[in-house]
């Protein structure tokens, strides 16, 4: 048995046991860390009527809170995530104070990579899985490897919870 095999039977025991939405979040998030790795890991819903995103889950609730909204900004990232459905990837810090507004403090946690997972439900983009790590981190090989572990549990996390 690989340590994948391992992360999602745990993650599937766990989202079969979850009675409330932060323990479904819970286990993404550790399949997540498990096999692709991440520092921080959000999941952002988007009211695209209203044009804003609020985050539904944190691994850090001092730094990312769960509370409030924030607006969209039409820009490259919402256009190929939301727009396109694709995947956004950054590996460096430069980079990503391109698109995000709180680069700053995604450096000062150590950050300076993101995978931005588009969760499609109904042909419909519900939310992002937001997946950070240090510099560099987030390779093609681990791309690759959080498309093919994470599409369909986070399809289910948000299925679930919605």
């Amino acid at each position: 048995m690989t340590d994948i095999t391992t992360a999602r039977r745990s993650f599937e025991q766990a989202l079969a046991a979850a009675i409330t939405e932060e323990q479904a979040y819970d286990a993404l998030c550790a399949l997540t860390k498990a096999t692709v790795g991440a520092k921080l890991f959000t999941v952002m819903t988007a009211d695209m009527d209203a044009m804003v995103a609020r985050r539904t889950y944190t691994d850090d609730a001092e730094n990312y809170p769960t509370t409030g909204t924030k607006p969209i900004e039409m820009n490259r990232w919402f256009e190929q995530v939301h727009g396109r459905h694709e995947t956004f990837v950054s590996n460096s810090l430069a980079d990503i104070d391109t698109v995000f507004p709180d680069a700053e403090l995604i450096g000062r946690l150590g950050c300076g990579s993101v995978i931005n997972l588009p969760v499609i439900l109904g042909g419909k983009m519900v939310a992002t899985v937001n997946i950070l790590h240090e510099e560099g981190y987030y390779t093609p090989e681990r791309l690759e490897l959080a498309h093919e572990v994470m599409r369909l549990p986070a399809m289910a996390v948000l299925a679930l919870v919605a």
